[in-house]
């Protein structure tokens, strides 16, 4: 298939891009500054734009089957005023461009995969999320919420839209996990708040391993969570490392107050969590690679 790809840069689109091309897909990736990039893969050509502005670059798009829309600025950090409106502009602006882009695609066969997240749900504690879970009415989940919204309006050109709602993907290369270790590594790793919080993850490959499957489930469309089958306390995710890592940790656990002065509301996204659960993948025969936390990091981490 042909395949145009937003945020192909970051951690997830890196790694994604390398599995499309191995699968036989041709890719275009948008950038900001196309430079040198046009030599650096057999199979992927480079368009300069901002997803965050229409352009010439809105004119290729209808040359694709699929649009994969990744785009979108870092959570992580204080949510300060100029923080959220980046935040908001980097998602629904893309969003918007590049659905307003597919008005040309109107009556032939497209797929629009655009990202979301898990803070979609808000914060629930200990209940089991799904996709039939209703929104949250926190910041990021109202983000979220508007966010899948201007994916949607897609359908109205009658394409097909999956929103990946992401959990955290724990990579080599990328993300949060390769900071995590390395508080670890120093016996500094501890438990956030009372430690009682879920976290929803999933390995990288088992993210490749969805956006390939849902290539050829052609049936499964609206909100997928990208997480894995058996999320984790905090508390289990923190012996877990230990004892990959093989560190024990001397320093008590990291009281609630301490996020919240650094971070503001961002800190909820570590001392809330969700526990979500992937029932539309595994109720269509998705089976993960990795489905439990221990597997993963056992894979990820290098001894």
């Amino acid at each position: 298939m042909k395949i145009f790809l937003t945020g192909g840069t970051g951690f997830i689109g890196s790694i994604l891009r390398k599995e499309l091309i191995r699968e036989g897909h041709e890719i275009t990736m948008l950038v900001r500054a196309t430079g040198k990039r046009g030599a650096l893969h057999e199979g992927i050509s480079f368009i300069k734009g901002s997803p965050n502005e229409p352009g010439p670059w809105q004119e290729k798009v209808s040359e694709h089957d699929v649009i994969v829309n990744l785009a979108g600025a870092s959570i992580f950090r204080r949510w300060s005023s100029k923080a959220r409106k980046e935040i908001l502009d980097s998602r629904i602006l893309t969003t918007k461009h590049v659905v307003e882009a597919l008005a040309d695609r109107k009556g032939k066969e497209t797929h629009l995969f655009s990202a979301s997240g898990v803070g979609y749900y808000g914060f629930h504690g200990d209940e089991v999320l799904d996709e039939n879970s209703p929104p949250g009415k926190d910041f990021l989940a109202q983000l979220t919420s508007e966010w899948e919204s201007e994916a949607r309006n897609a359908e109205k050109f009658g394409v097909r839209v999956v929103l990946c709602r992401f959990g955290t993907v724990l990579g080599r290369k990328g993300g949060a996990l390769g900071k995590m270790v390395t508080v670890f590594r120093l016996r500094l790793g501890s438990l956030w708040g009372r430690g009682e919080q879920w976290f929803s993850w999933i390995h990288e490959r088992d993210v490749v391993n969805i956006f390939l499957f849902l290539l050829k489930d052609k049936n499964l469309e609206g909100p997928v969570n990208f997480t894995a089958s058996n999320p984790v306390r905090n508390i289990e995710l923190t012996k877990f490392l230990g004892e990959v890592l093989q560190k024990t940790s001397f320093i008590p656990a990291v009281p609630d107050f301490v996020f919240t002065s650094i971070l503001g509301e961002f800190a909820n996204v570590f001392l809330k969590g969700q526990r979500v659960f992937p029932r539309k993948l595994l109720e269509n025969g998705f089976g993960f690679q990795f489905p439990t936390l221990k597997e993963a990091l056992l894979d990820l981490i290098e001894s």
